[in-house]
């Protein structure tokens, strides 16, 4: 990673906060995306090749202003990796409509508007495009509509430019960690669009943010085509494929046994 030049969306926190710490350890020049900034002074202690831009990756003017100043700064793109995103937690029948609009535009069209913008100069460096999806991407999740939606479109469109550009040297990405310890859960939605302000899971048992982003650097590394994280994402996806029907009520009872869950 060293020299590459890296652009991070929802950088920070989370899972993208420590891309971005880790990618700099590296020696990687970073693009740093959020709404609220993501340069810190820890971070600039590890290295000055930073640009930090302020974006909302809803809006795709932002997005494309992210990929020029990118080019600007830099003169190309290595990687883009696609983070930025929201969760909720609701049932279907319950849920205000704006809720998964916010889901889509963020998730899903975030990362089409971003890739966009980026792919020519990707294609130029036969660089990686990352899409941090989750094993909601492969199963769905009760409880988590408009998550599991767009994270199963992000899948899909990451899988489509894959093999599209399949002889062009294009290298895509699809990331699944499980459970992660991250902000994602505190800031989910309910299901009036409001934040859900605590996490129904005990988020020291799960994997760290620093740990899910030493896996994806390691698959940026050795272009692989899919990563699955936790052994229990790993038989979730595993075992959908051939039992879906015993998976379905297997998903049912895990998230009915979450604290104040809204189905039993």
């Amino acid at each position: 990673m060293k020299n590459k030049i890296i652009i991070i969306t929802g950088a920070s926190s989370g899972i993208g906060k420590a891309l971005a710490y880790e990618c700099a350890r590296m020696g990687a020049k970073l693009v740093l995306a959020s709404r609220s900034g993501a340069t810190s002074p820890e971070l600039l202690q590890i290295t000055q090749d930073v640009l930090d831009v302020r974006t909302d990756v809803t809006k795709e003017q932002d997005c494309e202003a992210l990929i020029q100043k990118a080019i600007e700064k830099f003169g190309r793109i290595d990687v883009l990796i696609n983070d930025a995103g929201i969760s909720m937690r609701a049932l279907f029948s319950e849920v205000n409509l704006d809720v998964l609009r916010q889901l889509m535009d963020t998730n899903f069209w975030g990362t089409v508007y971003c890739t966009k913008f980026a792919l020519p100069y990707l294609l130029k460096s036969q660089g990686s495009l990352v899409g941090v999806s989750s094993i909601a991407g492969y199963k769905g999740l009760p409880g988590r509509t408009g998550y599991s939606a767009s994270k199963f479109a992000m899948q899909g469109f990451l899988e489509v430019i894959r093999i599209e550009n399949m002889k062009k040297g294009l290298h895509v990405l699809i990331a699944c960690p499980g459970f992660t310890a991250s902000n994602i859960r505190n800031v989910a939605l309910s299901k009036d669009g409001t934040a859900q302000g605590e996490t129904p899971l005990d988020e020291s048992k799960l994997m760290t943010a620093e740990q899910v982003a030493f896996y994806i650097i390691h698959a940026i590394e050795k272009r692989k085509e899919r990563l699955i994280l936790t052994t229990q994402g790993k038989m979730t996806v595993l075992l959908n494929k051939f039992f879906p029907k015993f998976m379905d009520k297997m998903v049912y009872s895990h998230m009915a046994k979450e604290p104040n869950s809204p189905f039993k």
